[in-house]
């Protein structure tokens, strides 16, 4: 499917931003006195942030056939002090014999399979003479080193300019409630799978002319010089850490991101069509004996569209679980 006509700013930098984490956590350079500090917890703070841990984000039980598996909502970037799992979290983790992602991007096979599908679609970059240097301007202004870079598409540079925007403000996406998880289930050897592929994300970034890909690199651009990125990603996380679902809920009116026909058909590629496959996934996984543990981004919780309305389609009981 194309994504042809005008893409929504903060759209395509949703989908890319699980493929640049990876960038930004291992190309961070301390450049300038002013960079934030890199995210480096020592084990005293870390264990202090566990035991203070608060439940954030948006959990759901989700049961069927006398078995229960947990939907939760999650932020690709944050703060030690946010990002930690709380009680409730905690315990519908415990109770789940698999923890499900995204992509699981510390299993070997899907960085593999992830580098390979960047190489696959590789393309002479489309950058002009000025915007390779308001780019090279964001990187620097990011605090990473010039050779961060070399060799990343365009977009990718963006996804990962776009996922430091806030470090500043104090998030980060070395504290990316995903990459964490992710992390402490592989460390006690819980499970994790994919509910997708890195086939399929690398698709969703390079579906584009070439006429196409420079508007979302000027778009994205702007975005950044203007601090509308960082504004957005300020407000996300505001409204994750408060388990503000209503708010969520309501993001088409202030993400300023589906304000055509072109942007929402964009967002419903982007969304719900994933959301369609990433519930049959977890229908029949279920289905197969095994309690989940779904952790994706929140954006994929919300509306008709969203996992909870398709579960609940799909013959389970849905049961919101608000925080302790």
């Amino acid at each position: 499917m194309s994504a042809r006509g005008r893409v929504s700013r903060p759209g395509w930098r949703a989908c890319a931003a699980m493929l640049g984490l990876l960038l930004a956590q291992s190309a961070l350079a301390r450049t300038a006195a002013d960079c934030p500090p890199a995210a480096q917890p020592t084990p005293a703070e870390m264990q202090r942030a566990t035991a203070e841990a608060q439940d954030r984000g948006f959990l759901w039980r989700v049961s069927k056939d006398g078995r229960s598996s947990y939907l939760y909502g999650t932020l690709h970037l944050g703060s030690l002090a946010t990002a930690l799992p709380g009680p409730a979290t905690r315990e519908a983790l415990q109770n789940s014999d698999v923890l499900a992602l995204e992509l699981d991007l510390l299993d070997p096979d899907i960085q593999q399979r992830l580098a390979r599908s960047l190489r696959a679609g590789a393309r002479p970059e489309p950058l002009t003479e000025a915007l390779g240097k308001r780019l090279r301007a964001q990187v620097a202004a990011a605090c990473l080193a010039p050779a961060a870079m070399q060799g990343i598409p365009p977009l990718l540079q963006l996804a990962t300019l776009s996922a430091l925007a806030a470090r500043r403000d104090g998030l980060d996406p070395a504290f990316g409630v995903d990459g964490l998880l992710g992390a402490t289930a592989h460390a006690e050897g819980k499970p994790v799978l994919s509910l997708e592929t890195p086939e399929a994300q690398v698709a969703l970034l390079t579906d584009f002319s070439a006429h196409e890909e420079r508007e979302l690199i000027e778009q994205g651009l702007a975005d950044l010089e203007s601090g509308r990125a960082r504004k957005l990603l300020e407000r996300t996380a505001a409204i994750w850490a408060g388990s503000r679902l209503a708010e969520l809920e309501s993001y088409a009116q202030w993400c300023d991101c589906m304000r055509d026909e072109r942007e929402r058909r964009y967002m419903k590629r982007l969304l719900d069509e994933r959301n369609q496959e990433m519930a049959v996934a977890i229908a029949r996984l279920h289905g197969e004996g095994r309690s989940l543990f779904v952790a994706v981004g929140s954006l994929h919780m919300i509306g008709a569209q969203g996992l909870p309305a398709l579960l609940r389609a799909q013959g389970f009981d849905v049961a919101r679980i608000t925080p302790r």
